[in-house]
């Protein structure tokens, strides 16, 4: 081989080299990028094939061309990661409803036990309501200033903790104060939905997150099959202990958990942001929009109430306050108004009419496997509301879809004071039960739709918090009213939820189809 040669291999080479070492250092080329350009024609040496997606490359990058997080999301569709995510989540929310379920069971269990009066009864289920009053608009801070992820991984810890910690309670007060910092981390749990929406694309955002309230149902029931084979036998003690140990399996589902990437281009974090996109197309088998993410050009401060009511938020947040207070007092409302009619029925034969002696104090009684079955039932009445919702949601639109249930919730309710019968009066308790959970669900679609990345979390939470309001009212209506007139607390449930609709309407922005804002 001539001199001449040999130098010009080395020229080759050292080329070679310098443009390899230009490919790496580019790191906002991703293999998604590279991938179409290199596979373009295999028979090309294997430099030409590189060369070639490098000018491609810099064609793309000098046109300045961007995309934004929606764009990606609604690139990359619903594949996978989604899935995925929904069934982590999911797990969440079954968990949740394990504690919330197992309220119904608890304090009438621990009222024979320890001889407690009904106002003492009373408090275990309201002080788990104030500490989800106050947790729900601490927890949205937190995941606004701090991010989604460490916001739900850490208040499904707190609550399996204070769950766990629940079952050893030595006497009274140790139990409403364990169960009120359950509730405060149970305030937390609406952040998995604000988590799961930020990923969904808006053709499957509604059907996705309906599909929580199927996971809520199942929970519910399994709390009851659970509480029908340990309470005869093991008692209250286990039945806490057991029904906290699927938070624990969650918190080890959590490794697969991923960060929101909204909240990772709010927070300014860019790369990372970047990294959880490409982890999605991976899992999805798609690929991202041509170009760069674009950065959220945000320096504004997260986590601020006042911004709920800045820029024109104000008639929406007020609104939304609105309904959620009724939604929590309407829904609670029908789940403690139903035993007590069904106890006035069987002392008169009429629905909520009082005896002589008046629906009275029922004493203690542990509950029966007939309780356990009614339990059951009540619970599945559920399912048809959120079948519903899911047919409609997405052809009538959030605030139309809202509306009508709440009509239908109205209906039920008025229909409801002038039952004739037994029969009709389950119909009517069924028909409330299902259209008011799925109006619930509605609102767990919209509120997240209508709030900026920016304070997306805090707005659910701050909603979530006032519905504890209306969760800790409803018990002297549902329960102390009702003793009194029948007509007049149904026809309270009745006013509020025909308020509902009237606030429903009102809302001056429809979500259905709309992509999420970012500001």
């Amino acid at each position: 081989m001539s001199d001449d040669d040999k130098e010009q291999l080395v020229v080759d080479f050292s080329n070679r080299a310098n443009r390899s070492r230009l490919l790496s250092s580019r790191r906002r080329r991703t293999s998604t990028e590279l991938q179409p350009f290199l596979q373009e024609s295999d028979d090309l040496p294997t430099f030409e094939r590189e060369n070639r997606a490098e000018e491609e490359i810099e064609d793309v990058q000098d046109s300045g061309q961007t995309y934004n997080v929606s764009e990606a999301v609604e690139k990359l569709g619903f594949g996978m990661f989604q899935a995925r995510l929904i069934g982590i989540v999911g797990f969440f929310v079954i968990a949740d409803a394990l504690e919330m379920m197992l309220l119904s069971i608890l304090a009438p269990t621990i009222r024979c036990l320890w001889h407690l009066d009904s106002v003492e009864e009373a408090f275990i289920t309201t002080v788990v309501f104030v500490g989800m009053m106050i947790g729900s608009s601490f927890w949205g801070w937190i995941a606004d200033s701090l991010g989604r992820f460490p916001t739900v991984i850490v208040s499904a810890a707190w609550i399996f903790y204070f769950g766990l910690l629940s079952a050893f309670s030595p006497h009274y007060y140790w139990i409403i104060s364990l169960r009120c910092l359950v509730g405060f981390g149970i305030g937390g749990s609406p952040q998995s939905t604000t988590l799961l929406s930020e990923f969904l694309p808006a053709k499957s955002r509604a059907i996705c997150i309906l599909s929580l309230a199927i996971f809520w149902a199942i929970g519910s029931t399994f709390t009851v099959a659970v509480a029908m084979a340990v309470m005869p036998t093991l008692g209250w003690r286990w039945l806490l202990a057991i029904l906290s140990l699927p938070l624990l399996i969650f918190l080890i589902m959590s490794k697969w958990l991923p960060e929101s990437v909204r909240f990772y281009l709010a927070a300014g974090d860019r790369e990372k942001a970047i990294q959880v996109l490409k982890q999605c197309s991976r899992i999805n088998k798609k690929e991202l929009p041509p170009g760069e993410l674009k950065d959220a050009n945000t320096n504004k401060p997260r986590g601020r109430i006042v911004d709920l009511f800045l820029g024109g938020q104000w008639k929406t947040t007020i609104l939304l306050w609105i309904i959620w207070f009724n939604l929590a007092f309407s829904y609670y409302g029908i789940v403690l108004t139903t035993t007590e009619l069904y106890q006035s029925y069987s002392e008169t034969g009429k629905c909520g009419e009082k005896s002589k002696a008046g629906i009275a104090d029922c004493g203690c009684s542990l509950l029966t496997m007939r309780d356990y079955i009614d339990m059951m039932w009540t619970t599945l009445a559920e399912f048809p509301g959120i079948i519903v919702t899911m047919l409609i949601i997405d052809y009538l639109g959030r605030k139309k879809t809202a509306a009508i249930e709440f009509l239908a919730t109205v209906i039920f309710y008025v229909l409801l004071m002038f039952c004739s019968g037994r029969g009709f009066m389950t119909f009517c308790i069924f028909g409330v039960r299902g259209f008011i959970s799925g109006a619930f669900q509605t609102f767990f679609v919209y509120t997240p739709e209508v709030y900026p990345t920016i304070n997306r979390a805090l707005g659910l939470g701050c909603c979530s918090a006032i519905s504890r309001i209306g969760a800790m009212l409803t018990p002297f209506v549902a329960q102390v009213l009702l003793k009194v007139s029948a007509k007049l607390a149904l026809g309270m449930y009745a006013f509020l939820s025909a308020i509902s609709i009237i606030a429903t309407l009102l809302l001056p922005i429809e979500t259905g189809g709309r992509a999420m804002v970012e500001t």
